[in-house]
């Protein structure tokens, strides 16, 4: 690769599915590669499996890339000089370098069957060879075939062996030896290219300068060297990256449940793009000073493609549920509550219904307060780590407290010094609210009064106050909860507990 030429580098998912957290590292490594060096990042969209390539899927592929902020410098969307941009419309342009392969004497047609071919395989196994093309057709004069028969084109590998020579920027060089490889398919009989013909015209016209991919692409590398020689083409250097693993260290499956690996399912399950962004980055590369968490910033700045290990990553779920929880707990709140309100309506929570009404906390629509609703949110992203679990951390707030152990509860509620308690602190909070000073300092200032007042400290002030308010042995902050649930509730869940009998 010439050094002094303009660093390119490119992302061509296929649109035919939603798109996988491993073709999203490999993105990602591009991206911040190509920003680390000054270089663009073209898109191409690889969509010649016309069965099962959509345009649904492409627009999800756009709209991931945008989500993670991953934006590049050409592509289907925004055009560019190399394009068109999409494999569908560069059929012509394969054509025409596949028809001088045939001119050339470098490819030729083959006319074996599928019933041929089969045979030639069974033959080979049971005499103990690996199944390979015997290249009958390699030198079948045109007038010995059809005019109407089937054909694909097949690429002419060396006669004689030679050391295919692989530049890896992660791996160094890596051999391969040609007698490995047979004359393969480069144009299916529906005219249709191959990928490995295809992916070397659209790079080597592109003018990529560097391919990376994933490792599970290693293996038609030397086939695809030979293509890029054979038309006279620059070989660019590669990176191919490592395999990612999930915890018990199999490959990473492509499915859809509670461990799903689809980067829709993690926007939709309330993750934040730059935790994501941020998480993915580590998979497989980390920086000389071991540091974790980072900006984007930081990470375009630090990043070395050949600081990439050469071992598989281990996608750690509880690594990015650890580093999520420390992004939601610094993000914005007005953008966290807008984030959060799809996962709080499909809960009910928006309907302001229940005590919120009674005490005052709902807007003239109806819904509760915006305000409050972010200081509710503020409490709850603590315990979290993605804002699907938020609703079960804030529904102490949009529902009656109910006790785990009623009548231990009870039991509880009916002890002198308790009851004593609950209606000191009943007269304090409520006269706070008449001189309209029902801050948290000043209930925190009400706690501390009545706990030195009664005497009662400790477990016995705290334990028993918990349950009155929420129903449950821990939780929340209980100053912050007593103010998000105002005087009059705070008071009302009070005067409950102490009507429960044992």
């Amino acid at each position: 690769m010439q050094q002094d030429k303009e660093m390119r580098l490119r992302f061509p998912p296929s649109p035919t599915g939603k798109i996988h957290v491993g073709n999203i590292r490999t993105a990602l490594f591009n991206w911040l590669w190509a920003r680390k060096q000054g270089g663009k990042l073209i898109l191409r969209i690889e969509d010649t499996d016309t069965e099962r390539s959509t345009r649904e899927f492409e627009e999800i592929i756009f709209k991931e890339l945008n989500w993670l902020g991953m934006d590049v410098d050409e592509g289907p969307n925004m055009g560019g000089d190399y394009g068109p941009y999409r494999q569908s419309e560069r059929l012509e342009i394969y054509q025409e370098q596949l028809e001088r392969l045939l001119r050339e004497g470098k490819a030729y047609r083959c006319y074996c069957s599928k019933e041929e071919l089969d045979e030639m395989r069974r033959q080979q196994k049971e005499a103990g060879e690996i199944p390979h093309y015997d290249g009958r057709c390699r030198d079948l004069a045109p007038a010995d075939a059809s005019e109407d028969t089937d054909y694909v084109l097949r690429f002419k590998m060396p006669e004689t062996p030679e050391e295919i020579v692989v530049r890896d920027l992660i791996r160094g060089e890596v051999s391969f030896s040609s007698e490995d490889f047979d004359d393969f398919v480069i144009q299916k009989s529906d005219g249709m290219p191959t990928y490995n013909f295809a992916v070397v015209v659209d790079d080597a016209l592109m003018e990529i300068s560097q391919v990376i991919r994933g490792e599970d692409h290693l293996s038609n590398t030397p086939k695809q060297v030979k293509i890029y020689q054979a038309l006279g083409f620059p070989v660019p250097d590669f990176a191919h990256l490592p395999l990612i693993l999930d915890e018990e260290r199999a490959k990473l499956k492509k499915r859809s449940d509670e461990q799903a690996v689809y980067l829709g399912e993690f926007r939709e399950q309330g993750y934040l793009p730059e935790a994501l962004f941020n998480f993915l980055a580590l998979l497989g590369w980390s920086p000389e000073d071991e540091q974790e968490v980072m900006s984007r910033e930081e990470l375009v700045e630090k990043f070395d493609i050949s600081r990439v290990n050469k071992s598989a990553a281990v996608f750690d779920r509880e690594k990015l549920n650890w580093m999520n929880n420390l992004y939601l707990k610094e993000a914005d709140l007005d953008r966290l509550l807008e984030l959060s309100l799809p996962h709080l309506k499909k809960a009910c929570f928006l309907e302001g219904t229940g005590w919120l009404k009674e005490a005052g906390r709902l807007n003239d629509r109806g819904e509760p307060d915006r305000d409050w609703l972010k200081e509710v949110i503020d409490l709850g992203r603590e315990g979290i780590s993605y804002l699907a679990e938020l609703p079960a951390e804030v529904e102490l707030f949009f529902s009656e407290p109910e006790q785990e152990d009623p009548a231990a509860a009870a039991e509880d509620f009916q002890d002198p010094e308790v009851r004593e308690v609950f209606h000191k602190l009943q007269v304090e909070l409520t006269e706070l609210a008449a001189q309209a000073d029902y801050s948290e300092e000043k209930i925190n200032q009400v706690f501390q009064q009545v706990r030195q007042e009664t005497g009662v400290g400790g477990r016995k002030f705290y334990h028993p106050l918990r349950l009155a308010l929420t129903g449950r042995g821990s939780g929340p902050d209980l100053v912050k909860f007593a103010w998000l649930l105002g005087q009059q509730e705070t008071c009302r869940r009070l005067e409950l507990a102490l009507k429960q009998k044992a």
